[in-house]
Order: structure tokens, then sequence, then C-alpha cells
């Protein structure tokens, strides 16, 4: 997150990636309108607004030591609604290669989550040829931020396909009504964007829209038979589990791997608000590792460990044991009993006894990011708990905000905007949104688990997603990544959710596991982005035969 504004003017003005060319497809027909018994419901005038852009550019990067030469295409792509009709236009940056085999090289598809994210930070902080240069775990300089190749890019292994969620980046959901003229055309537009919400916005919907995007991108571009992957980072995880079985199920299209930073799988055993579900005790044993690891490295230990692995270890064989029998209790826990699991609580978080007690040994994640710190009055990030800032106000009962996004947004944003336009060629009259904040509260949780007849309208667990697509596809082979120091993910949540599957022994050799000394980004730090890079070319080394 530090630069000079001179050095991003000279990176920007001296790339070789300047806009080759830019292609605008034919507005689309929508289905209905060749059928004579049905009519479309929008306007032949929208049309024009769902004509898809490609704009091409070239660049090259140094990769292992080697000059690698690439194409990037930047553009959109038109995701029909429910009816068949135009419905939403998905922005996508591709990087290909040149040269090779172009039709069986492999390409991966990777996207952040939400839900309501671009993919911005995939993008530019960890596998695109250019990369923002951070703070990491704590807030950098101020702007002007660096942009800088990417030693880390896997385009020398795999094609890369950035893609952001309907209603982020470049894209849309329904028409620009700005562009329509005031009156009743404008209303109609937009009720009929509002009404197209529904179409997009869910667990479900949101997965179908992908699966459009890929088999849409496969066809324009020549790439059905290439060895195809998806990575997906914090609920982009989830929306894996359920596109890869998705994609297997409705189009027939088997992936060769799936790769999942920062998983989530299962919302129930989120520690955001567990309190609201009493009984659920699950979310409180599976983040105590990273309270654990948390006050290690903000050196809060009464008495710390030299490594932290081994801590580690102690610490989840207590969460399994000791305290998932004393908080099965309940009420009924003895006091003396409830005492002891308070200084051993103690002893691997930092927090103070009396508090723990008070809290009836139940501290959630909002909770702990606000009082591990307390008496220096700063708040640690729930992303990274590395990351630490001044609390809003002392007297809260959990953190008001989180100090690790507040550090890095501005960065990115701020320099992706500039990079999409003066090198990727998308226009600057185009509105860019990194975050659609407001999805999260309207966003449709009810999903569809394999083999059920009807959505589960209770909390949201994908599990059964993987595990039929892992079944179904015996070949498949998945990678979780995740970080020591991510209370919005904790690793030790998604390692259970791994755990509880229910493959045989067979499938569950097709899992592979990596740990990171970071939080839900690993990337912002070099170090874990260098060996994040590394199990990612292993990983499709192995895998793409």
């Amino acid at each position: 997150m530090t630069s000079r504004a001179m050095l991003l003017a000279a990176i920007l003005g001296t790339l070789s990636a300047v806009p080759l060319a830019v292609h605008a497809a034919d507005a689309p027909q929508s289905s209905a309108s060749s059928s004579s018994e049905s009519k479309s419901s929008a306007p032949e005038n929208w049309a024009a607004q769902y004509a898809e852009q490609r704009h091409e550019s070239r660049g090259s990067i140094t990769l292992g030591g080697k000059r690698v030469d690439y194409t990037a295409v930047a553009g959109t792509i038109m995701i029909e609604d429910m009816k068949n009709e135009p419905g939403a236009m998905m922005s996508y940056v591709a990087y290909f290669r040149n040269g090779g085999t172009p039709a069986t090289r492999p390409v991966t598809f990777l996207y952040n989550g939400g839900p309501g994210s671009s993919t911005v930070w995939l993008h530019m902080g960890a596998f695109g040829p250019k990369r923002v240069v951070a703070g990491n775990g704590v807030r950098g300089a101020p702007a002007p931020y660096p942009l800088v190749d990417n030693p880390d890019c896997p385009l020398d292994v795999t094609d890369l396909v950035f893609i952001d969620a309907p209603g982020t980046g470049f894209g849309r959901v329904g028409v620009d009504v700005e562009k329509l003229p005031p009156g009743d055309e404008r209303q109609k537009a937009e009720k009929r964007n509002e009404e197209l919400q529904k179409d997009f916005y869910g667990v479900d919907q949101d997965a179908r829209a992908f699966d459009i995007f890929i088999t849409k991108f496969l066809s324009k571009f020549s790439r059905w038979n290439s060895p195809k992957y998806l990575f997906g980072e914090s609920y982009g995880t989830t929306r894996s589990a359920v596109l890869a079985q998705y994609l297997q199920s409705h189009s027939d299209l088997d992936l060769n791997g799936v790769m999942l930073l920062s998983q989530i799988f299962n919302f129930g055993l989120s520690d955001d608000d567990p309190e609201t579900d009493p009984g659920n005790y699950l979310p409180y044993v599976l983040s105590l590792p990273t309270y654990a690891a948390t006050a290690w490295y903000h050196k809060k230990l009464p008495n710390p460990p030299a490594d932290l692995e081994p801590f580690l270890q102690t610490v989840e064989r207590f969460a399994l044991t000791d305290y998932v029998t004393a908080l099965a209790q309940g009420d009924q826990l003895s006091a003396q009993d409830r005492h002891a699991i308070a200084e051993k609580l103690h002893d691997y978080i930092g927090l103070p006894v009396a508090y723990i007690e008070k809290a009836n040994l139940r501290v959630n994640g909002g909770m702990f990011e606000k009082q591990l710190l307390a008496d220096q009055d700063l708040t640690i990030g729930r992303l990274d708990t590395r990351y630490a800032g001044p609390s809003l106000d002392p007297l809260a009962k959990e953190a008001e905000y989180d100090p690790q996004s507040a550090a890095l947004s501005s960065a990115y944003v701020s320099v992706y905007n500039e990079y999409a336009r003066s090198v990727l060629g998308f226009p600057r009259d185009l509105e860019y949104t990194a975050s659609a904040e407001h999805l999260w509260r309207t966003w449709d949780f009810k999903h569809k688990q394999p083999g059920s007849e009807e959505a589960n309208p209770l909390s949201v667990n994908v599990m059964p997603d993987l595990a039929a697509v892992m079944k179904t596809n015996p070949r498949l082979k998945v990678v979780q990544f995740s970080g020591y120091y991510d209370l919005a993910t904790p690793f030790f949540a998604a390692e259970y959710e791994m755990h509880h599957l229910g493959l045989p022994p067979s499938l569950q050799q097709n899992i592979t596991y990596d740990h990171f000394d970071t939080g839900h980004m690993v990337y912002v730090s070099p170090e874990a982005l260098k060996k994040l890079h590394d199990d990612v070319v292993r990983f499709i080394e192995e895998t793409d035969k």
C-alpha cells in the first residue's frame, strides 16, 4: 500500500499492455423474441445495453527466469435471467499465455466472495501479472500506491480468468436506468431491475450465473477440452462447492481440481454472533485455535511457547475434549469446572479469567477482537488478526470495524481503477463496484442441496455439494489453503468441515491442506504468496493430465 505518484504513472505509462482492440458483440436477442407465442418483457431499445464488450491488450512478464508473453482480454459476458432473457452483464479479465496449444492448456477461473465482492483482491493481490504492494500485518503508507510485476503469477502454468460476480466489477444486473429517458420506460426498467435481483442474488442463483459464464467462456475462447480449475476465496469457496456440483450435474462438465482459500461451507459454524443460536457451541470450539494463534502473535499469553504449531496442536486437543465437553453441559456445568475451564482458556487465549467466566466460557469473534488489546484501546482485525487499529468505542462489547479491511481496501481499489482503464481498456465512464455490501443483507441464503426436493431455509451448508461432486467424479482433486490469523473463516473450522464430508478413505486422500502465517488474504505477505504460488503450480501440474 505504498508508492510514489511518479512510480505508478511510469509503470502505467511504460507497460507494453496497451489496448489493442475493442469488440462489441451484436446486441443479444431475447429467446422469447423468436416465439410467436411469447414476448420479451424488455423493450427492444434496452438490448444495446446487453451488448458484450471485449478489450484486448498485450504484455510480458518474467516468471521463473523466463519471459512470458501474454494477451489480456477484459470484457463482459451477458447472462440470461430465469426466463432465458438478457438479465445481467458479468465482467472479467482473462490472461492467456501466447504460444503453445491453447486448446489443451490449463485454465483457472478465479473469484472472491462476499457475497457481493468483485475479484479485485485475488486479481491485484495474488495472481495477476501486476500486483499491488500493500502493508503486511500493518497499514502501509497512503497513496500513491505501487503497482509492480508479480513474480508469483502462475501464468506460466495456467491461463487465468478473474470473474466478477453479478452486480460487481464493471458488470451489473439489469440495465443502467440513467441511460434511459425519464418517464414510464425508466420506471419500468427500475422495477425490472429489482425483480432481476431475485434471479442472481442468492446461493443457487449465483452458482447458475457462474455456470452460464464459464460455459459461454469455454465456447467463446475454444477451451472446452482444457484442464479446468476453480479457485475461490472466502464466500468464493461456498460458491465453488455449489458451482462444481452444478457444472457437473447441469452442464456435464468435470473439473480437474478445486482450490479453496479461506473456506466456509457451513455458516452454522461461523463465530459471527453464534449466541443467536443457543446450544450450538461448535463455533466457539472451532475458533479457539485462531484465538490462541492471535494471542501468541500479539504476545498476550501468560506462558508463551517458542513455536506456534506445536502450541496449536495442544489447543486443538483441548478444544475437542475438555472444552467441548464443558460447553455441552450448558447450564449444568459446575462452578468449579467452569472456573477450571476459564483458567485453561486464559492460558490459551490470553483474556482475563473473570472476563471469560462472565462470558459463560463463550467468547465470539467480535468480543475477542475487541478485548485482546483492550488495555491499549486497540481493536484487532477480523480478516487478519495481526492487524490492529484504535477502537472506535473503548466501551463497546464487540469490534465496530475491521482494521485489516480499512488498511487494504483503498490501495487495491485505487490502483485497479487506473490499471483497468489505462491498461486493460475498460471505459473511463464505466462505473466500477469493488464491493456491493448491501447484497449481504438481501442475499437469498436458501440452498437446495444435492438430492433434496426443496431449498433448505435454515443456515447455509454446502458440504453435501462438494461431497456429491467428489463421489460422482472420483478423480477430482481438492486443496484447502488457510491462514492461522483468519477469524472470518477460521482454519480449524475449515478442517472440521472437510473431515465431516462423509467420504470414503479413498476419496479423503483427494483432499490436501496447507496453512499460512497470515490471515484471510494470505497473499498480503510476500513469503506466503510465494508459498501459495508454489502450491498452486504443484497442484495443477499433478492434476492436468
